[in-house]
């Protein structure tokens, strides 16, 4: 077997995604233990910034488990996990902040987020069925299979791609009205931006991962064409 520079490339993505997980687990606790000024809970400020953005029909519902909150656009409501949603830490209000600036995507149609709906249904079909297809046209030295896999694995490719910049604006969108209608101070912003930071990183790094893992599987492929 010769060396495969990209295996090598998968691996250090590998590290970097369990780094960047560990880091959000470590940034929020962090600061889940500071409280901030204004003294809101996720809850207060996931709620303030909806009605604020005329949003008043949205609902925010608590759920089990960390760091288990998402905007639901379907059911259009807000879900926030136990500890967001009750305590009145930096952690809480920014993560509760951040699936309002999904809610507020949703209501302005950001085309991003719209081409993501759009491509949920067809990803979610070609994620399911990529990994077969690869290892039975691995496995058989099925080319046609192998091509068709790695095209239904592109699909879960650029679904991650598309949600990255989804995941900026709605952190961006956050931080600003969080600082312009007083739910954090200038200071508490350096705390908030680091949850966020931190939080963006493990798309980053799944993104990073996925399309490596892509670009090798190309590689074998025109290789084995050969």
């Amino acid at each position: 077997m010769g060396f495969d520079p990209m295996f090598i490339l998968i691996i250090i993505a590998f590290i970097f995604t369990l780094v960047a997980q560990f880091r959000v687990k470590g940034t929020f606790n962090k600061w889940a233990q500071v409280e901030n000024t204004s003294g809101m809970t996720g809850y207060d400020a996931a709620r303030h910034m909806l009605d604020a953005n005329g949003l008043q029909d949205v609902p925010i519902e608590p759920v089990p488990g960390a760091l288990t909150d998402h905007y639901d656009p379907i059911k259009r409501v807000v879900r926030l996990s136990e500890p967001v949603y009750y305590e009145r830490s930096i952690s809480a209000v920014s993560v509760a902040c951040h699936e309002v600036g999904h809610a507020i995507q949703h209501k302005v149609s950001y085309p991003m987020l719209v081409a993501r709906h759009k491509m949920f249904p067809i990803v979610n079909f070609a994620s399911g069925i990529a990994p077969f297809l690869l290892i039975a046209g691995f496995l058989f030295q099925a080319f046609n299979l192998i091509g068709l896999g790695i095209i239904f694995f592109s699909a879960a490719v650029a679904f991650q791609l598309v949600t990255l910049p989804v995941e900026f604006n709605a952190s961006n969108r956050a931080r600003e009205i969080m600082v312009s209608e007083g739910y954090i101070t200038n200071e508490e912003e350096r705390g908030v931006a680091k949850v966020l930071n931190a939080a963006a990183l493990t798309y980053v790094a799944a993104a990073l991962l996925s399309l490596l893992e892509l670009l090798r599987y190309i590689m074998i492929f025109l290789n084995n064409r050969d």
